[in-house]
């Protein structure tokens, strides 16, 4: 084995532009609360939660004694055939904060793997009650579903799916929500869209519901710049699903556990979907874990048969791994303890109006606020889409000491839930200074 130095070049790093982080990267040595360090000690405040995941703040000391105590008594149970048993009070603690009869949980590892699962599910129970034929699977332009091929098929980010040749046949896709010159600026729910949920008779029409196992939507689009729900729109959606016997799934990844004031969105717009997908804040991303909940005739219909059998021939080697399980049940222990669901809910509208209030800021062309989130969508550079967002990013955590997301030319922000009025008031002034240098940067190169 040949000794090398570090020169950052062994990592591939996922979604990253490699060659220019290595000349000058981005590293992180710590955190605690609301904050990052970098290992020349720099504070860097964290407007993300990291990716959409540390809800309760970093390195919370009941999470980490959590981790420590399980890791020490437990470290690995097999889940085919074995469990452990928190693993089961952790599915029943998850039942009980979702809707209606969504009373089972599937056990995975990340969002994508969730969503890979659900879409599995919907075709397995079809088939379990007679309806083979419905295997095609309905997904949403501008929709993010993590990066399985199931995930990448149903999703609607050309730049993600390009790349990966035809992907999964049989599936179709409602058109995005999003219209700037209806919906500018807006706080919560635009009121303009949820005519767009009549697309899926048309696809209803076009396929026959016959063929067709699930519709899968994030309540509100995250990665792809923080695209809220129209008013109504998730209730049509239902209806139409509904009426058709087609499944209803939403991806929960990025709105489950606070992010927008509820335990999960399909709490707050009072639509409750067939499987949640779920992932990122339930263990505070102190450790992977992910999963699906189901309603309870979606799991009936896999429990008959011999007692023998498997029911679902699906699973993965880390399915409600312990050290997931644990940090999951101390997460949920801490979002209970300091009510931080209803503090998001409360904190939404301090949040909306000061994040509005760079409505007047250099670049900017429009603002969305939900929750604890927001898009920011900024003036693309002339030909170079995507790198006014990525210079945003580059400038907010090297000048501003400030971690944002971006999605092309759509800074998108989604705090630990944990943040103060000050903290918001922060990220506000560090967002305007970011991007008057960014704007006086573009008109010195001008000249």
């Amino acid at each position: 084995m040949t000794e090398r130095t570090n020169d950052l070049a062994a990592f591939w790093l996922p979604f990253t532009p490699n060659r220019q982080f290595r000349s000058n990267p981005r590293l992180l040595s710590g955190a605690a609360g609301m904050y990052y360090q970098t290992p020349e000690g720099r504070r860097i405040l964290d407007a993300t939660a990291g990716l959409w995941c540390v809800n309760a703040g970093h390195c919370r000391p009941s999470i980490v004694a959590a981790l420590q105590r399980q890791a020490a008594q437990l470290d690995y149970a097999p889940p085919f055939q074995f469990a452990h048993p928190p693993a089961f009070a952790l599915a029943t603690r998850l039942a009980a904060l979702a809707p209606g009869d969504l009373d089972h949980v599937f056990f995975c590892n990340s969002g994508s793997e969730a969503v890979d699962s659900a879409l599995k599910i919907a075709i397995a129970w079809h088939q379990q009650r007679g309806e083979a034929g419905r295997t095609r699977l309905i997904g949403r332009e501008r929709a993010y579903h993590g990066v399985g091929f199931g995930g990448v098929s149903v999703g609607g980010m050309v730049n993600n799916r390009r790349s990966f040749g035809p992907l999964l046949t049989g599936v179709d896709h409602l058109p995005h929500t999003y219209s700037r010159g209806r919906q500018a600026f807006t706080k919560g729910e635009p009121k303009w869209g949820a005519h767009l949920a009549e697309d899926l008779e048309r696809i209803v029409a076009l396929h026959d519901a016959s063929t067709i196992a699930a519709v899968i939507v994030e309540p509100m689009a995250g990665s792809t710049g923080v695209l809220p729900p129209p008013a109504g729109y998730l209730q049509r959606l239902r209806e139409i699903c509904t009426s058709h016997g087609i499944l209803l799934i939403f991806d929960e990844v990025i709105t489950g556990f606070g992010r927008l004031g509820a335990a999960f969105a399909a709490e707050r717009f009072s639509v409750t979907p067939d499987m949640i997908c779920f992932a990122k804040g339930v263990s505070n991303a102190a450790a992977p874990l992910g999963g699906v909940i189901v309603r309870q005739p979606i799991y009936d219909a896999f429990m008959k048969g011999p007692e023998h059998m498997i029911e679902l021939m699906h699973g993965y080697t880390y399915s409600a791994h312990p050290l997931g399980v644990a940090a999951a049940h101390a997460a949920l222990d801490l979002y209970q303890e300091e009510n931080l669901f209803a503090r998001a809910a409360a904190l939404e509208p301090v949040w909306a109006d000061a994040i509005h209030t760079l409505r007047d800021a250099p670049l900017v062309e429009d603002i969305r606020t939900i929750g604890l989130a927001a898009g920011v969508d900024l003036a693309p550079l002339p030909d170079a889409p995507g790198k006014r967002g990525f210079d945003a990013m580059r400038a907010a955590f090297h000048d501003q000491d400030m971690m944002v997301r971006v999605s092309g030319d759509t800074i998108a922000l989604s705090p630990p839930l944990i943040l103060s009025e000050e903290e918001i008031d922060e990220i506000t002034r560090r967002m305007r200074a970011m991007l008057n240098r960014l704007a006086e940067s573009f008109c010195e190169g001008e000249r």
